[in-house]
């Protein structure tokens, strides 16, 4: 098959491509609008063109764009999109509707949103790993003399969503009532206590009046998205992982050694080491092998989905202690493959188990790997999605 890749900086590429290559396609790589996600006129010509000029048999991006769905359903090419990020707002786009269009969600309970809704065009996806990459790096020796480096027993990658660079906009709600914040600090202690299931945009209509006299938010005019979405998702669950993230970290850190390899410099905490940011694709899977524990902690906004990073550990054989997210008992078995918390006792408690349970982490972590590298690379990924093609 000939693939017209739309690339932008983001997660997966190389995986992508290196499948694609192992499953002899011919990839044509075309970058991706810089100025707009929705319409961009140059744009779309120049991305008709490049469709004239390669004729491929389909379009794929990670995430979707509505312009290229635009551009697609115009020209009549299908357009496979695979979307890990949460919340992604413009797949509330009337474009999702488009019959070139085959989205790919990693979040079962988020996809199921659209089909409830009669949209056909949106499926079920988890994300992979690319476990050829992961199990060939093994200069443990080079890795070692590394500044990110430590043999660490408990390690987590990623944000604290305190970083400025992050863009936290609960900050922004400046001046709302004394009613309204209590409200909301009310309904953010109830969900950090729930995992499995987010009632924060269900709750915002009784506050919606001041929080749009706070921080006006506008819904996108291809869109039918609501303002309770943009407020619950963009503002308030981020929020929300922000604190829990903090004081999971610093709950750990009371009782065991802990190593944040994180772009939130200025997070300290006794007992525990804390890193820059880590390239993902070169880096991370070496701390990931090299830690005895490797956290998740999902973003908020994710319903039921496992992120990419649970993926990553897992491939790269390293043993994973996660939040609950439903999605895991559809293809892992916790105790078997991967361990989850449903609180903060019930994690310091596991965490204290496996640490001194080697074998049986190491185990786990095996069998882990084992599926992955069976059922969930990128090329079993490829393949699904290409199995919905005409």
């Amino acid at each position: 098959m000939k693939v017209l890749f739309i690339e932008w900086p983001g997660y997966g590429n190389k995986d992508m491509l290196d499948s694609y290559a192992r499953l002899g396609h011919q990839v044509v790589v075309f970058p991706l609008s810089t100025k707009e996600c929705r319409s961009d006129p140059a744009y779309e010509d120049s991305l008709t063109a490049k469709i004239h000029e390669t004729n491929p048999d389909y379009i794929f991006t990670f995430n979707h764009y509505p312009l290229i769905s635009k551009v697609c359903n115009r020209e009549d090419i299908p357009y496979i999109s695979w979307v890990y990020d949460s919340p992604f707002v413009p797949l509330y786009s009337y474009t999702t509707i488009f019959p070139c269009n085959y989205i790919f969600i990693f979040d079962k309970e988020f996809c199921h949103e659209f089909q409830k809704n009669g949209i056909s065009t949106v499926h079920y996806l988890p994300m992979a790993a690319n476990t050829a990459r992961l199990d060939a790096m093994n200069d443990f020796n080079a890795f070692k003399k590394s500044p990110y480096v430590n043999q660490a027993d408990i390690s987590f990658v990623g944000s604290l969503y305190t970083e400025e660079v992050r863009k936290n906009f609960f900050h922004r709600f400046k001046g709302i009532s004394s009613y309204a914040q209590g409200y909301l600090e009310g309904i953010m202690a109830a969900q950090k206590n729930v995992f499995g299931y987010n009632f924060i945009q269900e709750l915002l209509v009784p506050i919606m009046e001041d929080l749009q006299r706070s921080c006006p938010v506008e819904t996108n005019y291809d869109g039918v998205e609501s303002a309770e979405y943009i407020y619950a998702q963009y503002f308030i669950n981020r929020q929300i992982t922000a604190i829990e993230r903090s004081e999971t970290i610093k709950r750990i850190t009371e009782h065991f050694p802990m190593d944040l390899y994180t772009s939130a410099t200025d997070f300290h905490c006794p007992n525990m080491i804390l890193h820059g940011p880590v390239d993902p694709h070169t880096v991370a899977p070496y701390v990931y092998k090299c830690s005895k524990i490797n956290l998740n902690m999902s973003l908020r906004s994710i319903i039921s989905g496992m992120p990419l990073r649970v993926f990553e550990i897992m491939g790269s054989g390293g043993f994973l202690l996660s939040n609950f997210q439903s999605d895991f008992l559809d293809y892992f078995v916790p105790g078997d493959d991967f361990a989850f918390y449903d609180s903060q006792k019930d994690l310091i408690d596991k965490i204290d188990y496996y640490l001194r349970n080697d074998e049986e982490r190491r185990q786990m972590a095996a069998s882990a790997h084992q599926k992955i590298q069976k059922s969930h690379t990128f090329i079993h990924r490829i393949q699904e999605m290409e199995s919905y093609l005409p």
